[in-house]
């Protein structure tokens, strides 16, 4: 591996360190990081993949990093860059899953939440401000952004993502006149050689849970990956609506988890950097808690790969096409309507999260002091963490 792939896999690990917020704040961080700092993309190929990632099931942040690493270094590059982004968060909370009831330490976790909580809704806050500022330039936009936040707002449903993603489409192709860069005879084909396998992957593992013997040792490990991965494949807009769709399914439906339970995991994978998808490791390890540490690793690991395999196998499977395909006028409007409503999702995520300090005089201020660093300062998103990890840790 030469040089350059290596400095790039210690900035994928370095942001797994320091992404904190979400899809919406990862993007900004990755505008940030790998554009502004190193280079590795540029600005517009950066949105253009999340775009592409916004309309694909599956973790949207974690699809844009990869896209990025593929583009950057191949296929190897994007599955090691996959690992090295999702295992630091997923690891944290399969040891909290493991230590809440053997170490008790959700009693300890109060202090961290209160302190780490509005520092994530900093991060989110400079991210809106970032996105506003790079992505929308038009009347189009700044409307579309607008709809976004206020729908989201207003419907906080799961499924209000795909519907204003769709919205957002619709209305780009007939009002956004964009220049088609090449000719229709040099778009690609579909290959259905490529495609059908595909399709078979995805049926295969969706139907294990259906047909794997019950009494087996192995049992709940297999059906928590093909529940996870039935939730993968279905879930459009990201961690953000992850929860409400888990905690339907684990908690009401399966009892898996008590809501205690499932609202301290989520309330720490607020807090900590990485994916929201490494909530499931949560989950996966809740699930099996009565069966020992090693059942307990081995369901974290499940729903882990479970959660994230479709959205890995989707964008590694487009994204080869990618150059072509995106030469299209309709998916160059469609990339501008996405881009506009994912401002739209990140300024709804700021106000919803903000809801969680009810107001408390002292959270607020961590909120605004951690925008004004990001903000208005040279300081490190990594010294801010620190800062922010001694403070809690004092209070304790």
């Amino acid at each position: 591996m030469n040089k350059s792939k290596r400095q790039f896999l210690a900035a994928v690990f370095k942001f797994s360190l320091i992404a904190f917020g979400g899809p919406s704040a990862h993007i900004a961080m990755l505008l940030k990081e790998f554009v502004d700092k190193k280079k590795f993309v540029t600005q517009k190929e950066l949105l253009e993949y999340n775009a592409l990632c916004q309309v694909l099931p599956g973790p949207s942040s974690t699809q844009t990093l990869v896209a990025i690493a593929y583009q950057f270094g191949g296929l190897t590059l994007a599955i090691l860059s996959f690992l090295i982004w999702i295992l630091p968060s997923a690891i944290i909370m399969s040891l909290f899953a493991i230590g809440y009831n053997y170490l008790a330490l959700n009693r300890h976790a109060a202090n961290f939440i209160f302190v780490m909580g509005p520092m994530a809704i900093g991060f989110i806050a400079y991210s809106a401000f970032i996105l506003t500022r790079n992505v929308l330039g038009n009347r189009i936009s700044y409307g579309l952004a607008i709809f976004a936040s206020v729908i989201t707002l207003i419907i906080r449903n799961a499924y209000v993502f795909p519907i204003i993603l769709a919205c957002a489409i619709l209305f780009s192709y007939f009002f956004l006149k964009v220049p088609e860069e090449k000719k229709p005879e040099d778009f690609i084909k579909t290959n259905w050689k490529k495609i059908i396998p595909l399709i078979l992957v995805f049926l295969s593992f969706a139907l294990l849970g259906a047909i794997i013997n019950r009494t087996s040792v192995f049992s709940l490990p297999v059906r928590l990956f093909e529940n996870f991965y039935r939730n993968g494949i279905f879930i459009f807009g990201g961690g953000q609506v992850l929860a409400p769709l888990l905690y339907t399914e684990f908690v009401e439906m399966k009892h898996y988890l008590t809501t205690p339970e499932f609202m301290s995991g989520y309330a720490l994978q607020q807090i900590i950097p990485g994916p929201l998808f490494s909530f499931t490791s949560f989950i996966g390890a809740m699930s099996v808690k009565g069966a020992g540490i090693g059942a307990q690793l081995l369901g974290s690991l499940a729903a882990l790969i479970g959660i994230n395999l479709p959205g890995l196998l989707f964008i590694l499977t487009i994204f080869p096409f990618w150059d072509k395909l995106k030469s299209k006028k309709s998916i160059q409007s469609a990339m501008i309507g996405i881009n506009s409503v994912s401002v739209g999702f990140a300024i709804a995520a700021f106000f919803i999260m903000l809801q969680t300090t009810n107001g408390n005089a002292i959270q607020l201020l961590i909120v605004a002091f951690t925008f004004v660093l990001l903000k208005f300062s040279k300081t490190p998103p990594a010294l801010i963490i620190l800062l922010g990890l001694i403070t809690a840790a004092l209070q304790a």
